[in-house]
């Protein structure tokens, strides 16, 4: 979708949208629009839309109010975001292939331009690559969007709001492709794609070089498959000399089970089990194209998790990169071994301050926060409260979930360092303890359990049902606030 920037209204304009605050019609409009407003009970409420014909110079024009919701309070930006989304939603695929909206009365900054943008080109996200017999009126008509009137600053501001939009349509992209097509060879491809020219170093570890590494743990999930496991790592130096922050992703690209396999219904949703690579890869290409004045590194663990004959069985026994060894006891909790690897090489090969892991990694996250929130398990407090308020800022929220030694002695082992799994109460803290383990000392880190957020069963603020892009708008967030504050 193009974005223009327009001072005077273009001729021909078959759909004009304004943006309305809460209990407020915008300056100018026509009192047969405003009364239709008023009777049809439109408040401006965030996301509320409204839509009405007008005769402008003897051409009936199209006309939309968005709501804002109240101009003042922290829910601003939000606000804004879901009026643009709420024209997205209604006009994608309308017919109308050019949409105008006219913030010349609006008193919108520069910045809250840019977030009605940014709602509007979130929401209009799709992926169509595979559906070949839509009908016309399915079809995505919707090409262009002119922002006209536009204060000083906005198309600056706008390009900034576009760098984070490019990092969630990569994040959405990734994790809505089948398996078929992103594994972990095609992930590292189309991560070498989308960062291409940008000046970010990509690091791309094969089998042979992580068995060297000894990263038994990683290597073990992805045995059973035909297709090879990988560790890609994006590193960008904005920053100076400072020791950099590091995200780690889980990258399970499909996730079976192995040995200990899940039940049939709902396995194809086990294609977005890399969710927590997406937001991690999402978020480095967020922080990348906005040249963000920050050291930052995202490292994720791409495997398949497959029940073939080679695969590792319930009972195994595994080494990991650090020397701790690993029971298995359900191969299905694979994404800790996958995490509890790149975890270690990353703090030896970065020797980061802080560092901070995504993942889908336990369905019993799910049971306890639903898909308002995911959790967040933290060693240190400040870094805690910093992803809070990034989550609360960026709209990707978080909650924050206990850590404490008393959980240990549930995945102790009586043969090994631990186990990869505890019993069924307490199984996400169990998986964070498991996680905790890998952390050198000194070294402030959060785990992330994203396992309700990053696909939904229905339409959101700025997303359609799908891929909702989670994770990437926090990261991006995160180093705003306290990388370059």
């Amino acid at each position: 979708m193009n974005f223009e920037f327009s001072p005077t209204l273009p001729a021909g304009n078959r759909l004009i949208a304004l943006v309305a605050d809460r209990d407020t019609l915008p300056d100018g409009i026509e009192p047969t629009l405003a009364e239709g407003a008023r009777s049809a009970r439109f408040k401006g409420r965030p996301g509320e839309l409204f839509e009405g014909f007008v005769d402008r110079g003897g051409t009936v024009t199209r006309v939309a109010l968005a709501g804002a919701g109240s101009p003042d309070g922290e829910a601003r930006t939000a606000g804004l975001e879901k009026a643009g989304a709420a024209l997205a939603a209604r006009y994608l695929t309308s017919g109308e292939t050019t949409l105008t909206i006219d913030f010349s009365a609006s008193g919108l900054s520069a910045d809250a331009v840019a977030a009605v943008l940014l709602g509007l080109r979130l929401r209009a996200w799709r992926h169509d690559a595979y559906r070949t017999r839509l009908k016309d009126e399915q079809k995505r008509s919707l090409e262009t969007v002119v922002a006209v009137g536009a204060p000083d600053g906005a198309e600056g501001a706008w390009a900034d709001a576009a760098a984070l939009a490019d990092g969630v349509e990569l994040t959405r992209e990734l994790v809505t492709e089948p398996p078929n097509k992103v594994y972990p060879l095609s992930f590292v491809e189309k991560c070498r794609e989308a960062f291409e020219g940008t000046g970010a170093e990509l690091t791309v570890l094969d089998e042979d070089e992580m068995e060297r590494l000894g990263m038994g743990a990683l290597l073990g999930v992805g045995q059973g498959s035909a297709q090879p496991s990988r560790l890609l790592a994006i590193r960008w130096n904005g920053g100076g000399q400072e020791a950099p922050t590091v995200f780690v992703g889980k990258g399970v690209t499909f996730d079976t089970g192995g040995i200990s396999l899940k039940p049939g219904a709902g396995m194809e949703d086990m294609k977005w089990d890399m969710g927590g690579a997406g937001a991690v890869v999402g978020g480095m290409l967020a922080v990348v194209r906005r040249k963000a004045k920050a050291n930052v590194v995202g490292v994720v663990g791409l495997v398949e998790n497959m029940p073939d004959g080679n695969a590792i069985r319930p009972g195994d026994i595994l080494t990991s990169m650090s020397g701790q060894t690993i029971e298995v006891i359900n191969t299905d909790a694979e994404g800790r071994l996958v995490l509890c690897d790149a975890l270690h090489w990353a703090q030896k090969e970065y020797s980061p301050k802080r560092i901070v892991d995504f993942a889908t990694l336990t369905g019993a996250m799910v049971i306890s926060l639903g898909s308002e929130h995911a959790g967040v398990f933290a060693n240190d407090d400040s870094l805690a409260e910093d992803l809070l308020a990034a989550g609360k800022a960026s709209g990707d929220k978080l909650w924050r979930m206990p850590l404490d030694p008393a959980y240990d002695k549930l995945i102790d082992s009586q043969i090994a360092d631990m186990k990869n799994v505890g019993p069924r109460p307490a199984g996400s803290i169990t998986a964070a303890q498991f996680l905790q383990r890998y952390i050198d000392k000194g070294v402030a880190w959060a785990h992330c359990d994203v396992a309700g957020m990053v696909w939904a069963e229905k339409p959101g603020a700025t997303w359609d049902k799908g891929a909702t892009g989670y994770g990437a708008r926090l990261i991006d967030r995160f180093v705003r606030n306290t990388l370059e504050g």
